[in-house]
């Protein structure tokens, strides 16, 4: 049996949980708030360990919280009643927890992920995703797709949950087996009160996502010809499915996210040249409606109607909520006035809208989860992020303007160890990975960790990072490795003409594309950086095109072959902009940290820069996490890569 390619670049839900264990009184507009103080002084184990609660999910009915609690290394799902204040809860160990949802009042839904290959498939070893249900009341789990027929149990997005004669039913995308034992795209529907799984529709050959209907139906679905490059939207006519958009596409199909303002029509995203906007489309009129939003946008919708009902999109450093209904917008305006000075994010929300939980960042304190209750006008700490820290264990960050060599205006941000003047200090670059991705003025606990060790830390938008709009992320195209890569040194370079760092003790760390750019910084450049540690990193470029194709689908190496500026595995220039390829070259110590189940970029990549420095003779250490995954999942070995990176820098680089 084969199983698409698609399914083996599974998303990764990333939910990072915040927890205050203070309750504090805020003024402004009714809303009140209680705080207990913080007893313990940070160690940089509090750092490391597994955020206090990586997830917080309020009931339909308001009536019930859900959060993922660790102790820094097991997790616990814990279940508050609003009510009583009574808790129970769920010890699942080091299962990867990466989401919480509600099916109804009852039933909480727990997705998971494990590092594994499947048993008689034909499939790359990846994370793999499985959905549970939990009776809160019976107590009872069942794995969603447990009894599928011709298919796996693992699930290929998130839940959708549709209300059908007065009762909830879970919507899951699974993959079902074709005749010729070809891997396809199904939607299958749970119900939870019988415990009873059914087949709503087969996908066809290129089906890649499906909407689900208000009456259960399967209302669209979008298909993808990675080979012809060819994308089409599909909606249910009867028993016919009628094709009413396409796009000829071999880098960016376009996303459907969902509905629109109407059960009549579909929000995309990516269609046409403008890969950031949103739009709704009307298929039974075959129209556009207007542009919604652009750049670095999420959509809102409404809990229970599932239509789009705002978006959230950020304004220079600061996230802002539109909503397209004036008495939305006035009650979201009045929990961001409860909060002053601190960045506030929704996390989700009854089906009345009454009770909200967010995520608030305080700089002073770090961030947590609240509830909001907008019937009550009053506001609860659910828990802090990171329960040891105390205000003088946080650093504050700032934004940072300045430009590339060639003209091209950047933005990064600064985190000063606490109490230290910003003049002459030692420096740590921590490019993001991604590479499309982008840094924030958010909490960032591995940021945190190296300020409070005495090292000021950089983290750059380089080019072809996300949320910038798309000319921005073009500029990165074929400069993996380029101007990539000296936009963080022109960084270093205006701190240092700043009087803000030593430029003679500079260095790099950097996870995932982040440790391919700590591994450039001491191979492509030099001079630059006094030492390098790559988490998670890429070393061989060519190696790496290889093994994408064979193990994510021609579609993601073309991505990747965009930012490397090649479509050929063996195009010289790639080889030019491996480190593992240019060992010789370098004149700084290397650390390694690399998890041995690591499915988004193999252990070989490290292993091998590993013995290409140690037969060049060069210092290199190479620290393997076994069992760990590309996310750091565990908070054994979350600590253990943090511990040695700050070790290597207090090594070759003392603060």
């Amino acid at each position: 049996m084969i199983l698409p390619a698609f399914a083996a670049t599974l998303r990764v839900w990333w939910v990072r949980g915040r927890i205050l264990t203070c309750i504090r009184f805020i003024l402004g507009l009714g809303l009140a708030l209680t705080t207990a103080a913080l007893a313990h002084a940070a160690a940089l184990d509090v750092y490391g360990g597994l955020p206090s609660i990586e997830a917080a999910s309020i009931s339909p009915d308001g009536r019930r919280l859900a959060f993922v609690a660790t102790d820094g290394e097991e997790r616990v799902i814990t279940l508050r009643s609003l009510a009583d204040g009574s808790t129970h809860a769920m010890i699942v160990g080091d299962a990867k927890v990466r989401a919480l949802d509600w099916a109804g009042p009852t039933d909480l839904l727990i997705t998971t992920s494990t590092t594994s290959g499947i048993q008689g498939v034909f499939a790359p070893r990846s994370e793999y995703f499985l959905l549970f249900a939990y009776d809160v009341e019976s107590g009872e789990l069942r794995n969603v797709l447990g009894e599928v027929q011709r298919g796996l149990t693992i699930i290929v997005d998130q839940p959708a949950i549709r209300e059908l004669d007065g009762r909830p039913f879970v919507f899951v995308s699974g993959i079902r087996f074709s005749s010729t034992g070809h891997g396809r795209l199904a939607l299958f529907s749970f119900d939870p009160e019988r415990s009873r799984l059914a087949l709503v529709k087969d996908g066809f050959r290129d089906t890649r996502g499906w909407l689900v209907g208000p009456q259960g139906e399967a209302y669209a679905q979008t298909e993808y010809d990675v080979g012809a490059g060819r994308w089409r939207l599909r909606v249910a006519r009867g028993s016919t499915w009628d094709e009413v958009l396409t796009e000829e596409t071999l880098l960016d199909p376009p996303r459907m996210l969902g509905f629109g303002r109407t059960t009549d029509s579909v929000l995309l995203a990516g269609y046409g040249q403008d890969q950031t906007a949103f739009r709704e489309f009307y298929p039974d009129e075959r129209r556009w409606g207007e542009v919604i939003s652009g750049g670095d946008s999420r959509p809102i919708w409404d809990p229970s109607r599932h239509t789009l009902i705002g978006v959230s999109h950020r304004r220079g450093d600061e996230v802002a909520y539109e909503f397209f209904e004036p008495e939305d917008q006035r009650a979201w305006d009045a929990i961001v006035r409860a909060f002053p000075g601190e960045r506030v994010s929704l996390s989700g929300w009854s089906d009345d809208r009454n009770k909200i939980v967010v995520l608030v960042d305080l700089p002073t304190e770090g961030p947590g989860y609240a509830l909001v209750d907008l019937e009550t006008k009053k506001a609860t700490w659910i828990g802090q992020l990171y329960r040891g820290l105390k205000p003088e264990d946080i650093s504050p960050v700032r934004s940072v303007a300045f430009k590339a060599a060639d003209g091209l205006a950047l933005t990064a941000y600064l985190t000063v160890p606490r109490g230290r003047e910003a003049k002459n200090l030692p420096l740590v670059v921590l490019p993001h990975g991604g590479p499309a991705a982008r840094d924030s003025l958010a909490f960032d606990w591995w940021a945190q960790a190296l300020a409070s060790r005495g090292y000021a830390v950089l983290q750059v938008n380089f080019r072809g990072s996300s949320g910038f709009g798309d000319p921005f992320m073009a500029a990165g195209y074929g400069e993996w490795g380029g101007k990539m890569q000296t936009d963080l040194s022109d960084g270093v370079a205006h701190l240092a003409d700043q009087g803000v760092i030593d430029p003679a003790r500079v260095c790099i760390v950097g996870g995932s594309y982040g440790g391919y750019a700590a591994l450039a910084g001491v191979t492509v450049q030099s001079g630059v950086y006094r030492c390098a540690a790559s988490v998670g990193g890429i070393s061989d470029l060519r190696r790496l095109a290889g093994w994408l194709k064979s193990q994510k689908g021609a579609l993601v190496q073309r991505q990747w072959f965009r930012y490397m500026g090649s479509d050929d595995a063996g195009d010289p220039k790639l080889r030019d902009r491996s480190p593992v390829l240019l060992a010789d070259r370098v004149t700084a110590p290397v650390l390694l940290v690399h998890g041995e189940d690591d499915t988004v970029v193999p252990f070989e990549q490290s292993s091998g820069m590993s013995e290409a420095l140690r037969k060049a003779g060069k210092p290199v250490e190479l620290v393997t996490l076994p069992g760990e995954d590309h996310f750091l999942s565990r908070g054994e070995t979350r600590r253990r890569m943090l511990q040695s990176v700050v070790r290597f820098l207090e090594t070759h680089n003392p603060p």
